[in-house]
């Protein structure tokens, strides 16, 4: 038995064409949320050096101030879209919301390199559980059509906008203290959390004792926790290394052990069978790939803005700001664009414009110009994610249960999270063997393009994924069009039969 959710009284109501504005608040403290979520990720990447020379941290222990967000974030999705579904979602995000102001704070304020790398993973933690949890409320909230597409496409553009923006705001913020890239979500996750508590619905559900699948969570969640840390630390230890050999294969090991309980448990964390609806499979492979291949775009970029060209950290918010800004302003209209045409086909178009912006950036080299280079990218990239990320978001939970939106929601962000751990690995990988330990110029470059054209492929084959969503869209449609002429054909011989019999 699963969880049953009855709306209570107070719960927004999407049935008519106009929303409420507790409707329109229910969605904004969500947005917030997200929007610090993903914020995080991309959120200390200019801060780095700053934080670096006060803390006196080397260059490994600085991959783990970002890494240690990945890996609490990666790792503990599947468990926190589970417990949304089984504990409640508007229990699980209050609590995780709460979590996640407390470990920001603990950031902004630490001395010591441990304490601030421990509070970016229970940083992590805490939105393994917001983002689920918020994405299922909104599923689950309004109903499938224009007015769940309308709601995801503004939640959705929301935590791309964070995604690209942390840049941005780094560069901004460092340019006042480091302190600042964690002292600022504090503020907004207590204001979210002050209207959540107003504005959630509040859901009567009635309960499963017996549906917790522990063994399920254990292996799970250790298996993804294991390669997110394996292939962030593969760098240091070596790819071929004992090492990093032998956690792989644990991993293998855990995921089959995971597949076999999750196939026989009465109440599997992840019903494998939800990977039999197409749309659900597609994107979440779509979404490993583009989130992948730009966490590695924005590691290579960063790192040729600011070592080859001398970009300062303001520099870089200011040039990397077209793409954000773009995503952000057209937050608005992507409900009615998706309506229109449909995520089947925007989904593809918007891997594609990202395959192209990182193509592009194929063409850097020493002296090359903001308009020629990275303007391009940037707008092309904005674009790119304005039309995909709202798709595959909409996409990943089409047709999926009330019940099992929670898990739909945390399968997509897992995919989006470990696909950046593991592409970023994989783009530092061909950064240091490309440069051959120079630290020349063309050393330098030598590494960034091998990089760039991996990062590039990635996409492409996100593109391709995407693009097989499509083809399933038009034969759904043909399918559909010749059941429908059938069935008009068929009235009509009836009619006439009709109007035959009663002539006699």
């Amino acid at each position: 038995m699963t969880t049953a959710t009855v709306t209570s009284p107070d719960a927004p109501s999407t049935s008519g064409q106009r929303w409420t504005p507790r409707l329109w608040g229910t969605l904004i403290v969500l947005c917030a949320a997200m929007f610090l979520d993903a914020l995080d990720v991309s959120m200390v990447g200019v801060a780095l050096p700053s934080i670096g020379s006060e803390l006196n941290l080397s260059t490994s222990a600085l991959q783990w101030v970002v890494s240690g967000y990945v890996l609490g974030y990666g790792g503990l999705l599947l468990l926190g879209g589970r417990a949304a579904d089984l504990l409640g979602r508007r229990r699980v995000f209050l609590i995780a919301l709460t979590a996640f102001a407390g470990a920001s704070l603990i950031g902004g304020l630490v001395d010591d390199g441990g304490l601030l790398i421990a509070a970016r993973f229970l940083k992590g933690v805490s939105a393994a559980f917001t983002a689920p949890a918020g994405l299922s409320i909104i599923t689950t909230t309004f109903a499938e059509g224009p007015a769940r597409n309308r709601a995801l496409s503004i939640y959705t553009t929301c935590a791309a906008s964070g995604f690209s923006l942390g840049l941005v705001l780094s560069g901004l913020l460092t340019e006042v203290g480091w302190r600042w890239t964690f002292l600022m979500p504090v503020p907004v996750a207590l204001l979210a959390l002050l209207f959540a508590v107003r504005l959630l619905p509040r859901p009567v559900e009635e309960r499963s004792k017996g549906g917790y699948d522990v063994l399920g969570a254990v292996t799970g969640t250790t298996a993804v926790l294991l390669l997110v840390f394996t292939v962030t630390e593969a760098q240091g230890a070596g790819w071929l290394s004992a090492r990093t050999l032998g956690s792989l294969a644990v991993v293998a090991v855990l995921t089959a052990a995971f597949l076999v309980i999750e196939s026989r448990a009465a109440h599997p964390l992840v019903r494998l069978g939800i990977f039999r609806n197409g749309s659900v499979a597609r994107a979440n492979v779509t979404a490993f790939a583009m989130a992948g291949a730009y966490g590695g775009f924005q590691f290579v970029v960063t790192l040729y803005l600011q070592h080859l060209l001398g970009w300062s950290a303001l520099q870089m918010a200011l040039g990397l700001l077209p793409a954000g800004a773009f995503i952000a302003l057209s937050a608005p209209f992507m409900g009615p664009i998706v309506d229109r045409f449909g995520t089947a086909r925007l989904l593809p178009i918007g891997v594609l414009a990202l395959v192209v912006g990182f193509a592009l950036f194929l063409r850097l080299d020493e002296h090359s110009s903001y308009v020629s280079l990275v303007l391009p990218s940037m707008l092309l990239l904005g674009v790119g994610f304005a039309l995909a990320f709202p798709s595959v978001n909409i996409a990943a939970t089409d047709g999926v249960a009330d019940e099992e939106q929670g898990l739909a929601s945390g399968l997509v962000n897992t995919a989006i999270q470990v696909g950046t751990a593991v592409v970023l690995a994989g783009a530092t990988a061909l950064i240091t063997a490309g440069s051959a330990g120079g630290d020349g110029p063309q050393a330098q470059l030598d590494g960034y393009r091998p990089a760039l054209l991996f990062v590039a492929a990635v996409a492409l084959v996100g593109f391709l994924v995407a693009a097989t969503g499509t083809l399933a869209d038009r034969r759904k449609r043909s399918t559909q069009a010749i059941v429908t002429d059938y069935d008009d054909s068929s009235v009509g011989t009836a009619a006439v039969r009709t109007e035959a019999l009663a002539k006699r």
